[in-house]
Parts: C-alpha cells; sequence; structure tokens
C-alpha cells in the first residue's frame, strides 16, 4: 500500500440507471446500488494500491431511502474515514434525482493477490 492510502480521500461517480440495474420494478435496485458504491470504493482504493494487491468487501451497511428510475442520473460519493492496516472503512453516500437515495458505511480489506493463486 502507498503512504496516499489514508483518511480523507474521496471519489465521486455519476451513473445513469440502466434496465439492467432495475428489479422487479423499472428504479435501480438495493444489490445494484451497492454494487455502485463497492465499484466506487473499488476505484479509489486501486489508486493508492501496489502491484499485487487488490480490495475485497467485507462488509455493507447502507439505507436505502430513495428511488431513481431508468435514464436517471444517481451520484455516488465515497470517502475514506479509517485505516486500520489492512482494513478500509469508507462513508458512502447516494444521490439520486430526488436527494439522498442511501448513506452508510463499506468496508474492505487490503489483500495480496498472490495468496488467491
Amino acid at each position: 500500500m502507498k503512504d496516499s492510502l489514508a483518511p480523507g480521500i474521496e471519489d465521486t461517480q455519476t451513473f445513469t440507471v440502466t434496465k439492467e440495474m432495475a428489479a422487479h420494478v423499472p428504479v435501480l435496485s438495493t444489490p445494484s446500488m451497492i454494487g455502485l458504491m463497492e465499484g466506487t470504493c473499488v476505484r479509489l482504493v486501486q489508486l493508492h494500491l501496489d502491484e499485487g494487491e487488490a480490495s475485497v468487501g467485507t462488509h455493507v451497511c447502507v439505507s436505502h431511502v430513495g428511488a431513481a428510475s431508468e435514464g436517471e442520473d444517481v451520484t455516488v460519493h465515497v470517502v475514506l474515514r479509517e485505516k486500520d492496516r489492512r482494513r478500509l472503512t469508507f462513508d458512502v453516500e447516494v444521490q439520486g434525482p430526488r436527494g439522498l437515495m442511501s448513506e452508510g458505511t463499506h468496508q474492505r480489506a487490503v489483500i495480496d493477490t498472490k495468496r488467491f493463486g
């Protein structure tokens, strides 16, 4: 891990809700929303890892209090709140066209990819 992997780093991404992101109704499903959060965290962390390192998700604790329909944009914002050796805790938030859709935390662990063959 590089020294730059430190609390306070952040990233924001905007996504358009697609049909594939919906469940039984044409709105962003909870699993898809969590995937967008996790993907944004992965993108941020990857910039600060050494060769042969990756991060894996270990815990998700988020709300899902708003909706975004197919074709609407959602914005995911993540901030690394805490780093404890190889354990990372992020504050995560999703904003949709009508305001807050989700907030919570996501935890990841930095691993040595050589250990997983």
